[in-house]
Parts: structure tokens; C-alpha cells; sequence
């Protein structure tokens, strides 16, 4: 079993900065890529920022210069830094992992809310 605990989440106002962690345990032998995921309310999850075991990363466009994407491969952690958040912003932010064997694993969310 593989558990991704997500934690940072919050209610902050405009302009102001929040840093997301996601934290992978249980049977995990590597952790391929590690991605942020959100999701407005409706169907769509829009991938935020990715980022390999190289620490190459991909980012949304609506998040470029303005989220960080990082990760302690000795601790396999991802952390999302987000400056400058506007309450587009707002949304449940998913981590996401592939691992060794191209297996995906999901979190539960966490909250993030940017009042104007």
C-alpha cells in the first residue's frame, strides 16, 4: 500500500503565499514523478506543476513565475510553494506520484482558498 499525505492547505488572501506538502509512504521502491494536481469545483483536474526524479519540471501556464515545484527524494516529499496566489487559485490540490513500475497514486486533497 502506497498513502500520499497532503498537508499547507488553507484560506489566504490575495497576494499572499501558502506551501503545499505531499509526503509518500508504504511500498514504494521509487518515485518516478512527482506532480500537483487541482481541481475547481466541476470535472476538471488541471495538472499545476510537475517535476521528475532529475528535478526536471513542467509547469501550468496560469502558475508560471509564481509556483515553485520541489522534492526530497531521501524523504519522498513534493512540495508546491505558491507566491503571489489569486483566488483563481482557489481549488482542492491533488498529489499526485508515479512510481518504479509506472503506477499512479493519488492524495486526498487539500483545500486551498484565495479571497479577493
Amino acid at each position: 500500500q502506497v498513502q500520499l499525505v497532503e498537508s499547507g492547505g488553507g484560506l489566504v488572501q490575495a497576494g499572499e503565499s501558502l506551501r503545499l506538502s505531499c509526503a509518500a509512504s508504504g511500498s514504494i521502491f521509487s518515485i518516478k514523478t512527482m506532480a500537483w494536481y487541482r481541481q475547481a469545483p466541476g470535472p476538471q483536474r488541471e495538472m499545476v506543476a510537475s517535476i521528475t526524479r532529475d528535478n526536471i519540471t513542467t509547469y501550468a501556464d496560469s502558475v508560471k513565475g509564481r509556483f515553485t515545484i520541489s522534492r526530497d527524494n531521501v524523504k519522498d516529499t513534493a512540495y508546491l510553494q505558491m507566491n503571489s496566489l489569486k483566488p483563481g487559485d482557489t481549488a482542492v490540490y491533488y498529489c499526485w506520484i508515479r512510481d518504479y513500475w509506472n503506477i499512479n497514486f493519488w492524495g486526498q486533497g487539500t483545500q486551498v482558498t484565495v479571497s479577493s
